[in-house]
């Protein structure tokens, strides 16, 4: 009878300690839910039509709305209790641009002693000061040792201006080689593989001549609007100290009177002088502006897991004001892109603030500026962080997630917008197990949206997983998950407005994000890093 009173005891005690445990994890898991379900269409609607008004600007960076725009925000994180996150005790990480300011009368391109004409017919891309030299034919630019590719074998550079052809690349001059993979640049820059400018330094080169593609050519009107009044760049950032040589992107007709009476064209499959001198130049002032990450941090409650840190950001540039546009707009107001997830992560920030509990770990907002620009913000970020930014367990990217294909749409431009409950998932599982699992699990106990692995993968041909602030993290070695709506008709137009937002399917997307961070933040472990970052991935 006393082994059978005190087996019932021990059962009891065991059925309800494990209740117990049941109800709590039941309440925590409610206050994440009834936290996620406090973000709602109206509430990133209003928010949104501040942010992607005609009074922002566009939001360039830098510009007077962009700093508008960080001011609210910031205003907003100090109502709701956030602690600062940025320099000095202030929600800013301040980054300091030079601006080359290009003088055009004293810019300059002869070929053959023939002048053109800057901005119609050329455009400055780097250097401050001229170049009068013979012409030398240097295929694509590039020097890669292991793959034996060698644009300048055959021709001395030394005192030369080197003409190249190939598309104009964000992230060198010319995209490397076809042949060859991000592994293949591993080795010692300027030895085992150079760039085109690198190259062109290094064998004694004055100059660079880059004959626009008929790709380059097409867009030339874009072009002109970003590099005729010069160049700016993060002064930190400028990955090489040494100064550029004069480069200029001509135009095709320009490269015609380069080839014309020569033996030999672009199509040449080796390097070649061409019989015709050349002189480039352009005069330039620098200046120092300033523009700003916004960096905020909502304290976790675990004693020891509050050090540790869920990352989730946005860009929140876009593209300025182009007074030369056709049309009576003017402006780039980026509803979309990428205004609905600067909303989406200040409607996050006060969710978390009116939720009466708290994220095991802390979560780091991050405004990133100059996503636009070439990622400037999350590189510099990443580079120079304001928080130990090694104990950030993961970073969750918003960009673009207010777009929506309609049923009957056919406009080519809409193909691969995704539906009313769809939204395209990058990089969830490309570096963690753990975190590809939360992701889906969250969603599939949750909303149930729609997600697309499309772009999930290292060859896609649009390259999305380099195009946004995650990717900063991801080389960093933080393991990211990225939602994207899809390219549509108002993509990088003056047309993104925030009367063109699919609001419902906005508040699906936000909330499913902010539980997948609070579930993220609850974890027991960090999510493990058990996967290396494809290749291709590692080199934009």
């Amino acid at each position: 009878m006393k082994k059978n009173l005190l087996a019932l005891f021990l059962l009891f005690t065991f059925v309800f300690q494990s209740s117990a445990l049941a109800q709590t994890a039941t309440k925590e898991k409610s206050a994440a839910r009834n936290a996620a379900e406090s973000i709602t269409a109206s509430q990133l609607k209003d928010y949104l039509y501040f942010v992607a008004s005609d009074e922002m600007e566009g939001r360039n960076t830098p510009s007077r709305g962009l700093d508008i725009t960080a001011k609210f925000m910031a205003t907003m994180l100090s109502r709701w209790g956030f602690k600062p996150a940025g320099d000095d005790g202030t929600f800013f990480q301040k980054i300091a641009l030079s601006s080359d300011v290009i003088d055009p009368e004293q810019a300059r391109l002869e070929i053959g002693g023939q002048r053109f004409t800057f901005g119609e017919d050329y455009l400055r891309l780097a250097g401050n000061g001229t170049a009068h030299a013979p012409l030398v034919f240097a295929k694509d630019g590039w020097f890669v040792k292991s793959k034996g590719i060698d644009a300048l074998a055959g021709v001395d550079a030394r005192g030369k201006i080197l003409v190249i052809a190939g598309n104009l690349s964000r992230g060198f001059l010319t995209p490397f080689p076809s042949a060859i993979t991000p592994k293949d640049l591993e080795g010692k820059k300027g030895a085992d593989w150079a760039d085109p400018m690198t190259y062109a330094r290094e064998k004694g080169a004055v100059g660079i001549i880059l004959v626009a593609s008929p790709q380059t050519q097409q867009n030339w009107e874009q072009r002109k609007r970003s590099l005729s009044r010069g160049g700016m760049y993060p002064e930190k950032l400028r990955e090489d100290s040494a100064k550029p040589l004069p480069t200029m992107l001509v135009s095709q007709k320009v490269g015609e009177a380069i080839f014309q009476g020569e033996a030999k064209d672009m199509t040449s499959a080796s390097a070649f002088e061409i019989k015709k001198s050349s002189e480039v130049g352009a005069l330039t002032k620098t200046e120092t502006v300033y523009t700003q990450n916004v960096v905020a941090l909502w304290e976790g409650s675990h004693p020891q897991l509050k050090a540790e840190m869920v990352a989730i950001g946005a860009h929140y540039d876009h593209d300025g004001i182009n007074l030369n546009a056709k049309g009576e707009d003017k402006i780039w107001n980026g509803a979309d892109d990428d205004g609905s997830g600067t909303v989406a992560v200040l409607s996050i920030a006060e969710a978390l603030a009116k939720s009466p509990k708290k994220p095991k770990r802390s979560i780091l907002l991050v405004w990133h500026a100059g996503e636009e620009k070439g990622l400037w913000g999350s590189e510099y970020f990443n580079k120079f962080p304001t928080v130990n930014i090694k104990n950030v367990v993961a970073q969750l990217n918003i960009d673009m997630i207010g777009r929506s294909k309609k049923a009957g749409d056919t406009n080519p431009k809409n193909k691969d917008l995704s539906g009313e409950s769809e939204v395209y998932v990058i990089g969830s599982e490309m570096m963690s197990s753990k975190l590809g699992e939360v992701t889906k699990s969250v969603n599939d106990s949750f909303l149930k949206l729609n997600y697309n692995y499309k772009y999930d993968d290292p060859k896609d041909t649009n390259q999305f997983f380099f195009r946004s602030d995650h990717y900063n993290y991801a080389i960093n070695g933080i393991p990211i998950v990225f939602w994207f709506d899809g390219v549509h008709e108002d993509y990088h137009q003056a047309s993104d407005h925030a009367d063109k937002i699919d609001y419902a399917k906005m508040e699906k997307i936000t909330r499913t994000i902010f539980l997948t961070m609070w579930e993220i933040a609850d974890l027991k472990e960090r999510p493990a890093v058990d996967k290396q970052l494809p290749p291709e991935l590692t080199r934009r």
